[in-house]
């Protein structure tokens, strides 16, 4: 059973009386009269993240990923809450202390506090992060409309290839490898953009499951629109582009495999000089690639050529 035919058939009745549960559809909480907004994340190894050799880097890649959601929806993350289950081997006095110097670095990093949380023996290691900040407005899904662009920040599809080498399913040298791993441990978070995106924005959504994935997540609920999206225009890093010549791997298969956490948002047409100015202005990449289009088309991905590409893969898809 996919992640939202299980919401959809058990959850979503009883939440929906509470409208800051905006339907169980939008990632957060969003309390418009208390200004508060909050994200609630699971995280399990061997699934959320490969293992535990580098309990720092887990650790920095988890918060990452949890205050992802916050900041694509225009709110700077505050605080944030860390539940663990773990066993003897896992919380050694040694990985505590890993654990403990990596979360006082993110919080330096990105202004946030540690406010609570829980513990429990389990010989199946997960964390839960509820990431919490403060805010009179956010930027929703399903707020797209006909013709606005769509955009992406950041590059796409390194984090996917660090988690390749970690599995050993590509080979490169020690600096690449390196260069991939540390993408994959520790995305890069477009915070200084929070909320300046608030008054551009039409619609938005974290890349954590992968690119189509989560622009099909973005208009679920407006069945009168789809999407077109350009391969060439879809941003990736000049590493990445000197492996996928050196490999001869074709861009398409690289970046919509998740764990980018990078923001994926709808704009209006006249919103371009704007957005192309806070780009320059605060040193952070913002690509155009595609364009909302009416159902009446297919969401379709164009080559170079004006070609469709089959895609394999959309994206990771949670399944019960």
């Amino acid at each position: 059973m996919h992640e939202f035919e299980l919401i959809k058939k058990y959850f979503s009745k009883i939440a929906k009386k509470n409208k800051s549960a905006l339907k169980l559809n939008d990632d957060v909480f969003f309390d418009k009269k208390k200004e508060i907004v909050v994200s609630v994340d699971t995280y399990n190894i061997g699934n959320h993240f490969f293992d535990f050799k580098n309990p720092d880097l887990v650790i920095k890649k988890i918060l990452r990923s949890s205050i992802s959601d916050l900041i694509c929806k225009g709110v700077e993350p505050k605080l944030y809450f860390i539940a663990g289950s773990g066993n003897k081997e896992t919380f050694t006095k040694k990985n505590l202390i890993k654990i403990s110097k990596a979360l006082k670095d993110e919080q330096k990093k990105f202004n946030i506090f540690l406010s609570g949380g829980d513990t429990t023996f389990s010989n199946n290691l997960t964390f839960t992060i509820s990431s919490i900040g403060y805010s009179k407005k956010i930027i929703y899904r399903n707020k797209a409309s006909l013709n606005d662009d769509i955009y992406v920040t950041g590059n796409l599809g390194d984090s996917y290839v660090g988690l390749q080498i970690l599995k050993k399913k590509i080979k490169v040298s020690k600096l690449l490898s390196n260069y991939f791993i540390k993408k994959y441990y520790l995305p890069e978070l477009q915070i200084k953009l929070a909320k300046k995106l608030l008054n551009i924005a039409s619609s938005s959504i974290d890349v954590s499951d992968g690119l189509i994935a989560d622009m099909e997540k973005l208009i679920n609920n407006q069945k009168n629109l789809s999407f077109v999206i350009s391969e060439k225009n879809i941003p990736i890093s000049l590493t990445l582009r000197k492996l996928m010549k050196m490999k001869k791997i074709k861009k398409i298969s690289l970046v919509s495999n998740g764990d980018d956490y990078q923001i994926l948002f709808t704009a209006n047409e006249n919103k371009f000089r704007i957005i192309n100015k806070l780009s320059k202005v605060y040193g952070i990449k913002i690509s155009k690639i595609g364009k909302i289009v009416s159902k009446n088309k297919k969401s379709i991905i164009i080559n170079e050529k004006g070609k469709k590409i089959e895609l394999i893969n959309r994206g990771y898809v949670h399944q019960f």
